[in-house]
């Protein structure tokens, strides 16, 4: 047993009351004295903020960058402006997914943030795909995520300049004394701001905007309910080695450019089985949102039957949807299911519950476009 490491907030978090849980080899803030659904409401109509300093921040560096980042993601980057961030996903060989992560184009090199279960495996990655011939720096940095309505007026009291971004667009600021990295984004459907900065000016700027009126501090709990209200996959769950992009619901990063027609097709890993599915569309089965009735969540790893009790699909993300007032859930279906109205039954205990396929996602986004 290796001991939980702790990020730059873990004092911060014991003197605010917060239950402590392992995540992904951290001590993590799982809910504070407000509560899950009040932190999930605060976070909808006011304004949360999380410590996502777990997370693996990566700089990469050296000539032609965008293009060597390409090799390994579908997505296209070397149109990519400075300044611009793009959602990415690393594949594999079998056309698997192997990490989602952020990219930003920062002028001279890529800005990178992964999943911190994944961070070690992405780094080995990059380090072997790409290490002779780039340089790849792993960071020691604080991050905050700054998410809600009213993040913008939290923003424009302590950083105005931060305000004039729109959604995935980054840019480095002065704030309280500190050069802070700012990407307009989030894991929440909101608007919001991503904040990374020293892990040791962690602790006073996370103290500088709890004590605006509209923050609250936001366990894992909630970032959990808000992202599946918001329709966001998470690694592991949603989307895996097993799972494709195309399956996953997540053709839209596979960047028209790198689809067989662009200006530069294929050329990353498991290419030829993206690609296949794209274009003859006979994958036998989709991600798809799920929506109840009633209060009782259905959870993780519930089967999914049609009115036969055929087997027909998994739940691999599930709770109650506290703005959306009934339990909401992701899973995977066969295809025929796959249309919005489609009825099939999760089994619960035993029992059959009625859920209805609908688009996500289950909230409407406040992303800020300009």
């Amino acid at each position: 047993m290796t001991e939980p490491k702790h990020t730059p907030l873990f004092d911060l978090h014991c003197e605010l009351g917060a239950k402590m849980v392992p995540f992904a080899g951290y001590e993590m803030p799982v809910q504070y004295p407000l509560g899950v659904k009040k932190e999930h409401e605060h976070t909808r109509a006011h304004c949360g903020l999380f410590d996502v300093s777990h997370m693996g921040q990566i700089n990469i560096s050296g000539d032609n960058v965008a293009e060597a980042l390409e090799t390994l993601i579908p997505a296209n980057l070397v149109d990519l402006k400075t300044g611009g961030q793009r959602y990415g996903i690393f594949t594999s060989n079998e056309g698997g997914i192997l990490d989602d992560l952020m990219m930003v184009n920062a002028g001279d090199h890529f800005y990178l943030v992964v999943n911190a279960a994944c961070k070690d495996q992405d780094l080995a990655h990059l380090r072997a795909n790409l290490g002779e011939t780039h340089e790849i720096e792993y960071l020691d940095r604080g991050l905050l995520a700054l998410q809600g309505p009213e993040a913008k007026d939290v923003m424009a009291r302590l950083c105005p300049a931060a305000c004039e971004l729109v959604f995935m667009q980054h840019a480095r600021f002065e704030l309280e004394g500190e050069d802070v990295w700012i990407s307009r984004c989030g894991y929440t459907g909101e608007d919001g701001f991503e904040l990374s900065m020293r892990a040791e000016a962690t602790e006073a700027i996370a103290r500088r905007l709890l004590a605006e009126p509209e923050v609250e501090a936001i366990g894992l709990g909630a970032r959990d309910s808000l992202r599946l209200e918001a329709g966001l996959c998470l690694y592991g769950h949603d989307m895996s080695a097993e799972t494709t992009p195309v399956e996953a619901g997540l053709i839209w990063a596979v960047s028209k450019p790198r689809r067989h027609g662009g200006e530069r097709p294929g050329g990353f890993p498991g290419a030829d089985v993206i690609l296949h599915q794209i274009d003859a569309r006979d994958h036998t089965r989709k991600r798809v949102g799920l929506l109840g009735e009633g209060k009782a969540p259905v959870r993780e790893g519930a089967v999914l039957v049609d009115d036969a009790d055929k087997e027909i699909g998994v739940v691999t993300s599930g709770g109650f949807g506290p703005i959306v007032g009934k339990p909401v859930a992701m899973g995977y279906v066969e295809r025929e299911f796959e249309p919005p109205e489609s009825q099939v039954f999760a089994l619960v205990r035993g029992k059959k519950r009625a859920m209805i396929v609908t688009k996500m996602p289950f909230v409407a986004p406040g992303h800020f476009r300009g």
